[in-house]
């Protein structure tokens, strides 16, 4: 039978979701986890990579296992697991269902703070010199939509076998001084997100323009973009099949 997890962790004190090895990771506290209530051996396989320090609002993973699974077990899984991380919800799926290949999209939020706040230090990326233009960025950002190789926003030593992804929300919003970036598509590239915050933030600064941002585009040459902003403001917030 197989099961998926939706839950959701602070990544500030994990090296990503993925297991590794020297590193504590998100995978490997649910796999103990679950290895330890139900006695055998658990593998979780997630909906997709969380790099070192970012955050998940809403993760799913799926696992197999041969036995009716108690209607407690989210009760007892959130019991053992350190408090940065919270179960939320544990269901029967088709035995054919994916957690990663079968997510039709997935959302990204990267979070900014305007000024300083002390209680956001750890969830935001804040900026107390000059304020970006939200409109250029805005501008800037549509064009995403307008193609589908990233290159120039993936990091240089990765093993994916395409650069390509659909983007279909692209969007900067602004509450006071809590500015926030959107962003949707079928998959993301290692970093992808963080590279494509830092080069938009150089288009609200003046640093470039939105025709340099589409160049950089067109490059395909991650030299060419700006850095990547810090993970401690990346969320990822939604997962839809």
């Amino acid at each position: 039978m197989r099961y998926f997890i939706e839950l959701s962790y602070n990544g500030q004190h994990y090296h990503g979701w993925q297991v590794q090895p020297d590193a504590v990771s998100v995978q490997e506290k649910i796999n103990n986890a679950l290895s330890t209530i139900l006695q055998e051996e658990i593998q979780v396989v997630g909906a997709g990579r969380t790099d070192t320090g970012v955050h998940a609002s809403q993760m799913f993973a799926h696992f197999d296992v041969e036995k009716q699974l108690d209607k407690n077990l989210v009760f007892k899984l959130n019991a053992i697991l350190p408090n940065d991380i919270c179960i939320k919800d544990i269901f029967l799926v088709e035995d054919n269902k994916h957690a990663r290949f079968d997510a039709t999209y997935r959302t990204y939020e990267y979070r900014i703070w305007l000024g300083r706040n002390p209680f956001l230090l750890d969830f935001s990326w804040q900026i107390h010199s000059q304020k970006p233009n939200v409109s250029l960025m805005n501008s800037a950002a549509k064009l995403l939509l307008e193609y589908e190789d990233f290159e120039s926003f993936s990091k240089v030593k990765t093993d994916v076998y395409t650069f390509n992804c659909v983007v279909t929300k692209a969007y900067w919003t602004q509450e006071n001084e809590a500015l926030t970036f959107h962003i949707t598509a079928n998959r993301f590239l290692r970093n992808m997100v963080r590279a494509i915050v830092g080069t938009l933030l150089d288009v609200g600064l003046g640093k470039i323009s939105v025709e340099d941002f589409k160049k950089i585009i067109e490059s395909k040459n991650r030299s060419n973009a700006g850095l990547s902003v810090p993970a401690k403001g990346l969320f990822l917030t939604e997962i839809k099949y």
